[in-house]
């Protein structure tokens, strides 16, 4: 039963659409009909509104911490069913259809708060490869890739799956970028299309 109430919570925490709320709260319409149609930061920023798209990273990560915390402390064992759970609840939320976001933020934060050293490797990876190429989709995606090698290194093997799992669901919902990039049409930062 505490596997399920923390895959139940994780899910639930994981499907608050904040990139939704806040664009429409902030009167910059709905994300979802610009861009890539995604809820996620990303996407917020083509709204031009640099302060959401930011306030949208901070509590996509935050449901990630968030989910990972109460399991702990409610259920412990269970952080790592969690951490997979918000980062599910984001790409795929039950309010919006099970179109959501692509969960990178949201895995970022269930990283530091499953391990923090673990985190700031992969946080200087997705800085360093976002300073090199300028494009988001790579770094977000190579930092996913080098999280379970880190842990791996950093001796935090027992999230070794978990952490693979996350990996295998961001990239997925990348999987349009992936098809950009192999056609050289990927946008860099900064850049119009």
């Amino acid at each position: 039963m505490d596997y399920v109430l923390a895959a139940l919570t994780g899910y639930l925490l994981g499907s608050v659409p904040f990139g939704l709320l806040l664009t429409r709260g902030f009167g910059a319409g709905d994300v979802r009909e610009i861009g890539s149609g995604s809820i996620g930061a990303t996407n917020v920023l083509r709204t031009g509104r640099k302060g959401l798209a930011a306030a949208t990273v901070l509590l996509d990560a935050g449901k990630g911490v968030a989910a990972v915390l109460l399991a702990a402390l409610l259920w412990p064992g269970t952080e790592g069913l969690a951490a997979v759970a918000a980062i599910v609840g984001h790409c795929f939320p039950v309010w919006l259809r099970f179109k959501g976001g692509k969960g990178f933020a949201t895995a970022a934060g269930v990283v530091l708060a499953l391990a923090w050293p673990v985190f700031l490797v992969c946080a200087a990876i997705w800085a360093a490869t976002l300073a090199i190429s300028r494009i988001s989709s790579v770094s977000s995606m190579l930092a996913v890739i080098a999280a379970p090698l880190a842990a791996w290194a950093l001796d935090y093997e027992e999230l070794s799956l978990t952490l693979i799992a996350i990996a295998a669901i961001v990239l997925v919902q990348h999987r349009a970028n992936i098809g950009r990039l192999l056609r050289g049409e990927e946008p860099r930062v900064g850049r119009t299309k």
